[in-house]
């Protein structure tokens, strides 16, 4: 298995496995929509995709990590946004491997951590961050605004 950061060249390898990621969280988009998304993405820099393939070079999952501020460590962290394993590759341990990826890359940058959230029903989800060493927040809520008239974030 081969695991490393995604460039521009890895765009059409990575639009269906995003699409799958949505899909999964119930969210169809069009596959031309998700691929200038993510080329907006590693064009700008502005998030940090890695790409896992096989031995044969086929794309098996994607880790997508957004910089941001940890204001009360007063210290740079790393939202680890996306992670999806396509379904045939799933038991096979890429998930960690690309988990694994996703901590390298944040001690490398001298980040004072990674934070993620999921869907509650997302438990084999849950199990990996957990067995992994990722503690479940019990002091903050999550909130969102949904903003009239805006698209693609």
């Amino acid at each position: 298995m081969a695991i490393e950061a995604a460039t521009e060249a890895d765009l059409e390898d990575l639009a269906p496995l995003f699409a799958a990621y949505l899909a999964f969280y119930r969210v169809a988009k069009p596959l031309a929509e998700v691929r200038t998304f993510l080329a907006t993405r590693l064009r700008r820099g502005d998030s940090t995709i890695i790409i896992a393939r096989d031995e044969q070079g086929l794309a098996q999952g994607f880790v997508q990590l957004y910089p941001q501020f940890a204001s009360l460590a007063l210290r740079p962290a790393w939202l680890l946004s996306d992670l999806y394993v396509d379904a045939a590759a799933r038991r096979q341990g890429i998930g960690e491997a690309l988990m694994n990826a996703a901590r390298a890359h944040a001690e490398a940058s001298g980040a004072c951590g990674l934070q993620l959230e999921t869907a509650r029903t997302n438990l084999a989800g849950q199990a990996l961050y957990e067995r992994l060493g990722y503690v479940r927040d019990q002091v903050f809520y999550t909130y969102w605004l949904e903003l009239p008239g805006q698209t693609g974030r």
